[in-house]
C-alpha cells in the first residue's frame, strides 16, 4: 500500500460537511470518457488510476453514499469495498503517470458545502483554466454524478474534461476523494440577476429570452437522457459573461428516473421545488425540473423568487396564493394519497398584478406553462421553444445583447425529439 500523500487541492480550501450522492464506476462509464475526450479534443491527460472492475459487483447507478443519501434512496447490503479499495490502490501502485494533481495549479475556491468543494485552476500544460469539484469518495460506491456527466453531452451542459483520484489524512483517518475537472464558467444567472437589479429596476427581456431558451435545450437534452437535475436554480445556472452562453451544471442531486421507482421527495431548493414534491410524492418524473423552469424564469422577470415560503408548508401556501387551490384532479395527478385532504378555496391571483407592470403578457403567458399543477400538463421544454416568447431573438437580435452563436445548433437527438410544428416555427428546414 503507498503511504498518503498531502492532497494540495484539499488544502486549498477548508472542506466543510464533504460528502456526495455516490454511485459506482464501471468499465463502461470508462471507455464512454475517453471517447468524449477523444471527440472533444480536450485537454486534460488522461486519469492517473485506471479502473479494474470490483470481483464484487457493485450496485447500479441508484446506489448513494451512505453518508449523504436520502433516507429512502439508500442502498442496503452494499459489499464492504475492500476489494474495490485492493484494487484502485495496486492499479495506482503500478502507474508511472505523474500524480494527476499536479497537473492543476489551483488559484482560488469558487465554491463549497456539504457537497464538498470548487476550485477555479488552470491546466499546466496549456494553460486552459477548469474548474475542480471535489467530493468525499466512499470506495464502497459508485459517484452517481460522475456516471451522469459521463454520458452528457451537449452545448448548455458543462462539459466534463477529466477526473481523478486524491488521497489525504485527516484526523489520523485516510480519506479518498473524487475530482471532477470541468469546464471553467465564470458568471452565473443568480449573479447576473442581482447585478441588474442592485443597478436597475429589472433585467433585459432579451437577455431573460437567450437564458430561458438555452434551459430549455439543457433539460430537453437532459430528460431526453431519462435524467432529472432535481435542483434547478439560478445559482446552477453558470454563464458566460462575454457571449451569454448557459450551461446546466451541479449533477450532485441528479439521477436516473424509473417509472415505478420510489425517488425522495425532500430534493431541489425549496423556492423551485415542484408542488407534488411538498405533497410527499415518491413516484414523480422529470416534470419536477419543468416547474422549476417556471420559478426561474419568473424570478428573472420579478428579480425575487415566486414563491418564497420559510417552510415547506408555507411554500404551497405561496403557490396556492398565487395559482389558487389545486382541483380533487390535480391533486391526485401530485399525489393520489392527498385526494382526501382539502385546502381552503383560494382563487387565483391576476397574474399581471403578481409580475411587474411592464412585463409583457407574453412572458406571463410562457411562465405559466411551466406552472403548472398537474405534473403531466406541464409544457416540455423542448416544445417550448416554439413558443412566441422567443420570436424576437430569433428574429430580430438586438445588438446591445449578444445573441450564442450556437442558440440554433441543435444536435441529432434534440431534432428527433422535436415536433415539426416546434421545427417550423423555429425555421429548421425538414
Amino acid at each position: 500500500m503507498s503511504a498518503a500523500r498531502e492532497d494540495p487541492i484539499a488544502n486549498a480550501g477548508e472542506m466543510r460537511q464533504p460528502a456526495a450522492e455516490q454511485h459506482g464506476e464501471s468499465g463502461e462509464a470508462d471507455a464512454r470518457a475517453v471517447l468524449y475526450r477523444q471527440r472533444q479534443n480536450e485537454v486534460c491527460q488522461p486519469r492517473s488510476v485506471p479502473y479494474t472492475r470490483p470481483a464484487q459487483q457493485m450496485r447500479d447507478d441508484t446506489a448513494q453514499n451512505w453518508n449523504q443519501a436520502p433516507e429512502g434512496e439508500r442502498d442496503q447490503g452494499i459489499p464492504d469495498g475492500r476489494e474495490t479499495t485492493q484494487s484502485l490502490q495496486a492499479a495506482r501502485a503500478t502507474d508511472p503517470q505523474v500524480n494527476p494533481e499536479d497537473k492543476y495549479q489551483v488559484e482560488r475556491m469558487i465554491g463549497n458545502g456539504s457537497f464538498g468543494v470548487v476550485h477555479e485552476a488552470v491546466q499546466k500544460e496549456t494553460g486552459k483554466r477548469v474548474a475542480i469539484k471535489k467530493v468525499l469518495q466512499d470506495p464502497r460506491y459508485k459517484n452517481r454524478e460522475l456516471g451522469i456527466m459521463l454520458e452528457l453531452s451537449h452545448p448548455n451542459i458543462v462539459f466534463l474534461f477529466d477526473y481523478f483520484y486524491t488521497e489525504s489524512v485527516r484526523e489520523q483517518e485516510r480519506q479518498r476523494y473524487l475530482n471532477l475537472v470541468m469546464e471553467f464558467v465564470p458568471g452565473t444567472v443568480h449573479r447576473v440577476m442581482r447585478s441588474y437589479f442592485k443597478k436597475y429596476s429589472q433585467m433585459p427581456l432579451k437577455l431573460i429570452k437567450i437564458y430561458a431558451f438555452q434551459l430549455c435545450r439543457a433539460l430537453g437534452y437532459l430528460h431526453s437522457m431519462g435524467v432529472c437535475h432535481r435542483d434547478l436554480k439560478p445559482h446552477n445556472l453558470l454563464v458566460d459573461l462575454q457571449t451569454n452562453v448557459l450551461k446546466l451544471c451541479d449533477f450532485g442531486s441528479a439521477k436516473k428516473l424509473m417509472p415505478g421507482e420510489w425517488s425522495v421527495a425532500y430534493i431541489c431548493s425549496r423556492f423551485y421545488r415542484a408542488p407534488e414534491l411538498m405533497l410527499g410524492a415518491n413516484e414523480y418524473t422529470t416534470a419536477i425540473d419543468i416547474w422549476s423552469i417556471g420559478c426561474v424564469v419568473g424570478e428573472l422577470l420579478m428579480g425575487k423568487p415566486m414563491f418564497a415560503g420559510d417552510t415547506s408548508v408555507d411554500q404551497l401556501v405561496k403557490i396556492i396564493q398565487v395559482l389558487g387551490t389545486p382541483t380533487i384532479e390535480q391533486m391526485h395527478a401530485m399525489n393520489p394519497n392527498y385526494t382526501n385532504v382539502t385546502f381552503p378555496n383560494i382563487r387565483a391571483a391576476d397574474l399581471s398584478r403578481v409580475f411587474p407592470r411592464n412585463t409583457p403578457a407574453v412572458a406571463i403567458e410562457f411562465v405559466t406553462l411551466f406552472l403548472r399543477y398537474d405534473p403531466k400538463e406541464r409544457i416540455k421544454p423542448l416544445e417550448a421553444l416554439g413558443h412566441e416568447f422567443f420570436d424576437d431573438i430569433l428574429n430580430n437580435p438586438s445588438p446591445e445583447i449578444h445573441v450564442p452563436e450556437n442558440l440554433l445548433d441543435f444536435t441529432k437527438r434534440e431534432l428527433e425529439l422535436m415536433s415539426d410544428s416546434c421545427k417550423q416555427k423555429l425555421g429548421i428546414v425538414q
